[in-house]
């Protein structure tokens, strides 16, 4: 028996679909065929099987205590997950059965990862085939059935992604309980999670967010003068141009090249004033613009996200159905823009099919030149999984929702843009010289729109602003400088994050990196997270409190920035997420070692836990550490205040504690002043209090825990006191 083992019920319908029958339906399977000749098909639900537990390894990880930390598995292990354990079930019986194996999961990292394991899990040692499917239609699933490769050839790409799991359970686990630990000790109840790609991004949007929160806008100032030609045959139409500062004004500028300094506009204005002056550049043409590519999921994202305001979960569910239910679109979780060569023969069906799906699109395709061969097609860029495009797929499988329409639309038109001519920029620039200043003015319009037509608009009501062409001047002819002007602007902050525009972020994170060769490197690379993943990281920030929406922008929480504060740099900067990927990729190409790279992150690890303060940054030395005076309620650290009777000390968690302390010469008698340490039973600090028999030291959730311990010299008992 032949077994196809696909990655999602949807796709093992397809497949089966796609061979001979006569068909039977099982639990969790579909036989095709009959006798010898049948061939099972069956499925996973994504992921059946997850990294195992601490607790798994060693009982004593199921508590969260520091002295545990690092948590290093010596064998690793994985365990089914709870709600898909009766089709793991369904598979083991198949795979008993079968003689040899059609792995058909996702072309990508996750989808040869999740049938991989299973195999492993079960200790198949049948022939393993694999079959890449991108498209979900008929006729091309028959065509991938067709083309089975040894699954062998995939083994890098499985290791690769093994890595991947195992590093991120090794970060993930080990620094937020350290972190969510170390909180607790600071009166904190919340889980601080730190992930090796979530927390990059969070610290992207917590760095944003206080580049706005301290901006200072600084005026600056322009400087426009309006020319007109002095020869008689040559165009009098006027021209107005911008300063171009040289080098003699470079301390009176800013990093943008921005004049700061108003007593310099007015003698640049004043000294070109009325005078004459010389052309030394124009350069006209007429430049051709070809189509962008198809599209990518996060070019997809930030489209939809700019176009509609679709957050990026929303864009990939909504792909997702028009891939898998309706069959409209190919493969959407793919990070490639190219297509294979061969796809070009079916150019034809595709646009009959847009016609007949997105009717308002039927001109756009009676008007395709399907003569042309964009750059799309391109068999050398082309790796596991193409561009999304539509299928020839005529008609979708029920209504489409206004979001699925959208998606379609768009995707739809990237497609149709391979078909329309280049569109045509006519651009020019005048260069004009008044003594020791210049002035330049350039042009730029379009001329033949070709696949611009297809361009989606923003806002299609808004007009553009029709700016007069330059007048056609050539190098040498003498100006006359008739008018200038000095206007004042002022610096603007950058804008908060979209869902679009942190997406971009995370696709081109190389530009948030200040280091000239890693840079280089993270132009190589996919940037943070995956194709796959980048929704569900932010998702992910949400719904753990480390941001939130404030109307279409992305803010950082309190708790975010706190984390992001607290942690060493290299933890919330995108570097060392980044050069994972790469180092990921490198093993996908046999170039790295996954054990060599869990081991370095061993090392690393190490090196977070080993007595680094969250607050500080700092390797902790309590012999040079400074007093400091924590909240008497909460035990976190206190700060300076003015207030009506002078300055006391309040709790920097003010508004949710409201904890204060007058100043004091000496140290506070009340335990306030030392390290906090934490409740034997809960972990919340303990508080040092004044009773009828004396100091005693009791948790500070009281009432919710009532564990006492016994004061010894001022300082908190290892003996619980009593229990109540």
């Amino acid at each position: 028996m032949q077994l196809y083992i696909a990655e999602k019920p949807s796709l093992g319908r397809a497949i089966a679909a796609a061979l001979p029958g006569p068909y039977h339906k099982g639990q969790g399977w579909i036989r095709c065929g009959q006798g010898d000749d049948a061939t099972v098909v069956s499925w996973c639900i994504g992921h059946l099987l997850e990294p195992a537990e601490p607790a798994s390894y060693n009982p004593i990880w199921k508590k969260w205590r520091q002295e545990d930390l690092p948590l290093f598995p010596e064998q690793w292990e994985v365990s089914p997950k709870e709600g898909v354990r009766q089709q793991l079930s369904v598979l083991e019986s198949l795979l008993r059965k079968a003689d040899s194996v059609v792995h058909a999961g996702d072309p990508d990292r996750e989808g040869q990862l999740l049938v991989d394991e299973v195999l492993r899990y079960f200790g198949v040692d049948v022939p393993v085939q694999r079959v890449l499917i991108n498209d979900l239609t008929p006729a091309a699933v028959a065509r991938a059935i067709q083309a089975p490769r040894d699954n062998r050839e995939f083994r890098r790409l499985s290791h690769s992604a093994l890595a991947r799991q195992r590093a991120d359970w090794l970060y993930g686990i080990n620094l937020t309980r350290f972190y969510t630990l170390s909180y607790r000790q600071q009166g904190e109840q919340e889980v601080y999670s730190v992930g090796r790609v979530q927390t990059p991004v969070l610290g992207l949007v917590v760095e944003r967010d206080n580049t706005i929160e301290h901006f200072e806008p600084k005026p600056y100032f322009r400087i426009e003068a309006t020319f007109s030609a002095q020869e008689e045959d040559a165009d009098q139409s006027p021209f107005k141009a911008n300063w171009v500062p040289d080098d003699a004004f470079q301390q009176s500028l800013d990093d943008d090249h921005r004049l700061l300094d108003r007593t310099v506009a007015e003698q640049v204005v004043q000294s070109v004033h009325g005078r004459p002056g010389t052309i030394t550049e124009a350069r006209f043409r007429d430049r051709p613009e070809p189509p962008p590519l198809p599209l990518s999921l996060s070019a997809l994202q930030i489209e939809a996200g700019r176009l509609f305001r679709m957050g990026a979960k929303e864009v990939l569910d909504t792909a997702q159905s028009l891939y898998e239910r309706h069959q409209l679109i190919t493969y959407p979780r793919s990070d490639c823009r190219y297509l294979p060569e061969g796809h070009y023969e079916q150019r034809d069906r595709v646009v009959r099919a847009i016609s007949r799906v997105a009717p308002d699109l039927a001109d756009a395709c009676d008007q395709s030149d399907l003569s042309r061969q964009s750059s799309a097609w391109n068999d050398k860029k082309v790796d596991a999984h193409h561009a999304i495009i539509p299928t020839t797929r005529p008609s979708s499988s029920g209504k489409l929702s206004s979001a699925e329409e959208k998606l379609y639309g768009l995707v739809s038109r990237y497609y149709l843009m391979q078909f329309a001519a280049d569109a045509i920029h006519r651009e020019g620039k005048l260069t004009a010289k008044v003594g020791d200043h210049q002035f330049r003015a350039t042009e730029t319009a379009v001329l033949t729109p070709g696949w611009k037509s297809l361009e989606p608009k923003l806002r299609d009501s808004r007009s553009e602003t029709s700016r007069t062409p330059l007048p056609r001047l050539e190098k040498g002819e003498r100006v006359l400088c008739s008018d200038s002007t000095i206007t004042e602007r002022k610096t603007q902050p950058p804008k908060h994050f979209t869902d679009a525009t942190l997406l971009s972020a995370m696709t081109n994170i190389a530009r948030f990196v200040s280091d000239t060769e890693l840079r280089k490197t993270l132009r190589e690379t996919d940037g943070l997270g995956t194709e796959a993943t980048r929704a569900s990281i932010i998702d992910t920030l949400f719904k753990r409190n480390y941001l939130f929406r404030e109307s279409r922008f992305i803010r950082a929480t309190e708790k975010g920035k706190a984390l992001i504060d607290a942690l060493p740099e290299s933890v919330s900067t995108p570097d060392r997420t980044a050069v994972w990927e790469s180092t990921l990729e490198s093993i996908r190409e046999g170039e790295a070692d996954p054990r060599a790279f869990l081991n370095t992150l061993k090392d690393e690890i190490r090196g977070f836990i080993q007595r680094l303060s969250p607050a500080s940054r700092e390797p902790i030395d309590e012999t040079t550490v400074p007093q400091q005076v924590h909240c008497p309620k909460c035990r976190a650290p206190m700060t300076e205040r003015d207030g009506k009777f002078g300055r006391f000390y309040a709790c920097t968690r003010y508004p949710e504690c409201k904890g204060t302390r007058p100043l004091e010469d000496g140290i506070p008698q009340d335990g306030t002043g030392q390290k906090p340490i934490p409740c034997p039973h809960c972990f919340a600090p303990l508080v040092r209090r004044k009773g009828k028999k004396g100091w005693f030291w009791g948790c500070s959730s009281f009432p919710g825990c009532r564990h006492t311990v016994d004061d010894l010299e001022g300082k908190p008992a290892t003996r619980l006191r009593n229990s109540t």
